[in-house]
């Protein structure tokens, strides 16, 4: 059996191959300030939903817990202990 598929595919299953021509069409037209402005604001978007979700978990978390979190879960537990010498694992935290 071929995993081959039959007709354009994309990059998300939601999205149609006209829809997707029609972005990448806009993409290309971006200036490079634009798509960093998009990517940036992109990150935002990621970083609050990921606050809500530590804040769901932890109701209790300050400000300093919050961020911690943020960078553990952005870039791993391992560089939270060792960069940030915080471990997001440890009980009572």
């Amino acid at each position: 059996m071929s995993d081959a598929v039959d007709g354009p595919v994309t990059q998300s299953p939601d999205t149609s191959p006209e829809v997707e021509a029609l972005l990448v069409v806009r993409w290309r037209a971006m200036e490079p300030w634009e798509k960093v402005t998009l990517a940036c604001e992109l990150q935002r978007a990621a970083d609050a939903a990921a606050v809500a979700g530590i804040l769901d978990r932890h109701p209790s978390a300050g400000r300093d817990e919050v961020r911690l979190r943020l960078a553990a879960l952005k870039h791993g537990a391992e560089f939270a202990r060792e960069s940030l010498h915080w471990d997001p694992d440890a009980r009572g935290r």
